[in-house]
């Protein structure tokens, strides 16, 4: 029989990689058909392939590597994935959590490490750091669940971070101590200082240096590049500090949470990225330092691994049930709170490492073998715990949360459809209809070209095809199915609107007229007889710069706006548009109108950084120009003629657009006015209306002619 040992560690990089791709490929089929989260495969794929199982691969330097970044992928994501205004509004409940999940771990390890296994006070107090920290091993699921805005994912999450930099610094303590000069007040004050010095840094900087780099350069793999390198350098800056370089990664995710938006395409290549290979070579990773034959040489080693996953689970436990107690939230948020918390992994490693090289006395450590065995193994069974915890929970909120949208879901006829002719703002006419849709629904949209019947038919049909082409292509990017469809027609607003009426649409996005050449008017040639002959909702967008670098949304809602049928609908719009660029809106209009608004958004919105401020009249509209910046978006809701909301002054709305807000981000919405489609041509109805009357046109000569006379 040959020797199979000789081949084995295996060294050449090549089929590491591969042996690790089959890992990630094979582990979630296998564990899915033992209905086991597949995390948990990872890390028992790690135990049989590292060097305490059948040791055909080495936990070496790539490992460490790509593990390393895994971990930091995993803090960085949490933070991107986190609501500011969500923390502010529940800082008081994280910090409580925090606190807890800090505070009643730690001393139930130091009553039971001293006493029971006879542990010295430093060894108590680092243990009692490492089960007090946690690690977010089962994060994944949540983001596979869609869950990262529930309420006890963001308290589970602040609470984690406030534990572990507790802990951190109880380290810092801990090591100082035994270092020369180390515990003094002087270290003190320069870790505080640094400390501060760091955090004004990334918060003064970061913003400013990622919005100047989104808006200067729009190359997706660019952007992407920039992002990560923000993540790894702030990770570096804290270990200067000293703390721990996850703690930094959270902080930049935290920080650029509102240039990434959870539905962006930069997002889905963060998240991609990070999914497909580096958190699961870091799970892999954990794997392979667990040495599960020490739990058969003798009783011993069971004793200590049992009571450590004992003080590490049952604390945890404990804090998050006492949490929801004080919060008033359901037991799902507890169960779903002590999930997420109660694994110990890369910060446990980190903290025994740290004490693993501390001598207290010659030849002896701080942390003995039997303290550092009994750690890593029962990061293999919190693991366990926490992924298993979290994904049963997760189900159950799941489907309380589809039981109470049922009813909505049901009546929602979101379709969207999205009329583009020029490339360059096909992408952003994209992100806008992206950032409005119900994800909860998951419907397609659908993206159209209408060429004109003439002689240059073909060659439109074709530069048609291609714009389409690379629309689907950036569908893709944000998770959207992309129907598309290159129509002739002999009249533009035509073609759109049997478009619409194919596709069943709900409603229209697309962009404003720019090419003063084929057209002075404001509003070009068809667009007028588009909103006057289709009474459902149609949003004209103009963006001078990337949507996901706006800082605020400001929008002038005419009075009576609340009494059309379109109502809710733009609100829900603009809605999902400001939460999910993590930005401020501001509604502006009269005390009744904004008053209904206040209330759709504070049942169907909590979360939104919204503003309400009284506009009694709509020639007060031009004041808000002083107030729009150039990271702003300005949005108008008007109305078409014969409306309950229409008024006379929005006759003048693209002269005042053009005087006041020229150069601006600008979005303009006719909603819905009927609440039906009006395809019916009547003589009452007419679907065309001339750009100005006739009225408007013998005023304008009679001013000519006064002002010859006067200067005559």
């Amino acid at each position: 029989m040959p020797d199979l040992s000789a081949y084995f560690p295996i060294t050449n990089p090549t089929l590491i990689f591969f042996l690790v791709l089959c890992i990630i490929l094979f582990a979630p089929i296998i564990m899915g058909k033992l209905r086991i989260p597949h995390i948990i495969g990872m890390v028992l794929a790690g135990i049989l392939i590292g060097e305490y199982g059948l040791n055909i691969l080495q936990r070496d330097e790539s490992f460490e590597l790509f593990g390393r970044v895994g971990l930091l992928y995993i803090m960085f994501l949490a933070g991107l994935e986190m609501d500011v205004e969500n923390i502010k509004k529940n800082k008081y409940e994280m910090l409580v959590f925090g606190l807890l999940t800090f505070i009643v771990p730690f001393f139930i390890t130091l009553c039971f490490s001293g006493p029971i296994l006879h542990y010295s006070v430093p060894a108590s107090l680092l243990l009692g750091c490492i089960m007090s920290s946690n690690t977010l091993v089962a994060y994944p699921i949540i983001g596979r669940y869609g869950l990262q805005q529930h309420r006890s994912v963001l308290l589970s999450v602040g609470g984690t971070m406030i534990a572990l930099f507790l802990s951190l610094v109880f380290i810092a303590a801990i090591a100082s101590s035994y270092t020369n000069g180390g515990g003094s007040v002087t270290y003190w004050l320069l870790f505080v200082a640094k400390l501060i010095v760091y955090c004004v840094a990334m918060v003064m900087l970061l913003p400013r240096l990622t919005r100047w780099f989104l808006r200067r350069y729009s190359d997706a793999v660019m952007q992407f590049i920039f992002i990560l390198a923000e993540m790894f350098i702030s990770a570096v800056l804290a270990e200067a500090v000293g703390l721990e370089g996850i703690f930094g990664a959270f902080l930049s995710g935290l920080i650029l949470s509102r240039y990434v938006p959870r539905l962006s395409p930069l997002m889905n290549r963060i998240e991609f990225t990070g999914n497909a290979l580096f958190i699961p070579y870091f799970l892999i990773g954990v794997g392979m330092l667990i040495d599960i034959r020490l739990l058969f040489q003798g009783g011993a080693i069971i004793w200590v691994v049992m009571l450590f996953v004992f003080m590490g689970t049952f604390g945890k436990g404990v804090a998050a049930y006492l949490a929801c107690i004080i919060g008033r939230l359901p037991l799902s948020s507890g169960h779903m709170m002590f999930g997420l918390t109660s694994a110990h992994a890369a910060g446990a490693i980190a903290m025994i490492m740290v004490g693993r090289r501390l001598e207290v006395a010659p030849g002896e450590y701080l942390v003995s073998d039997d303290m550092l065995n009994g750690v890593i193994i029962m990061i293999l069974f919190t693991c366990i715990i926490s992924t298993l915890v979290t994904e049963q929970t997760a189900k159950q909120l799941i489907i309380i949360d589809k039981q109470q949208h049922e009813e909505n879901k049901d009546d929602d006829d979101e379709k969207i459809l999205i009329c583009v002719k020029y490339p360059e703002i096909a992408s952003g006419l994209l992100s806008v209809a992206a950032m409005m849709r119900n994800t909860q629904l998951n419907r397609g949209m659908v993206a159209l070209n209408v060429v004109i019947d003439g002689a240059h038919r073909q060659q439109g049909q074709e530069t048609g095809r291609r714009l389409l082409d690379n629309l689907v292509k950036a569908a893709s990017a944000y998770n959207v199915r992309m129907q598309t469809q290159v129509r002739i027609a002999a009249n533009i607003a035509n073609g759109i609107k049997h478009a619409f009426k194919e596709f069943d649409a709900s409603e229209i996005v697309m962009g404003m007229h720019i090419h003063k050449e084929q057209s002075p008017t404001f509003w070009g040639n068809f667009a007028k007889s588009l909103y006057n002959g289709l009474d459902r909702q149609i949003t004209f967008v103009r963006l001078k710069q990337p949507l996901n670098t706006l800082r605020c949304i400001q929008v002038a809602v005419p009075s009576k706006a609340q009494f059309e049928p379109g109502f809710h609908r733009w609100v829900e719009r603009l809605a999902r548009l400001a939460g999910n660029l993590d930005c401020r809106i501001i509604f502006n209009g009269r005390a009744d109108t904004l008053k209904l608004i206040k209330n759709y958004v504070s049942i169907h919105h909590k979360s939104m950084r919204v503003e309400y401020q009284e506009m009694e009249h709509w020639n007060e509209m031009p004041r808000l120009a002083n107030s729009i910046h150039d990271d702003h978006l300005f949005v108008v809701v008007t109305s078409r003629h014969g409306t309950i909301s229409y008024k006379s002054a929005l006759d003048q709305l693209p002269d005042e657009l053009e005087r006041n807000f020229s150069g601006k981000n600008l979005m303009i919405i006719f909603p819905d006015q009927y609440g039906d489609r009006m395809d019916n041509l009547t003589f009452a109805e007419p679907q065309h209306h001339e750009e100005k009357s006739a009225y408007e046109a013998i005023r304008d000569i009679f001013r000519v002619k006064r002002k010859s006379s006067s200067t005559e």
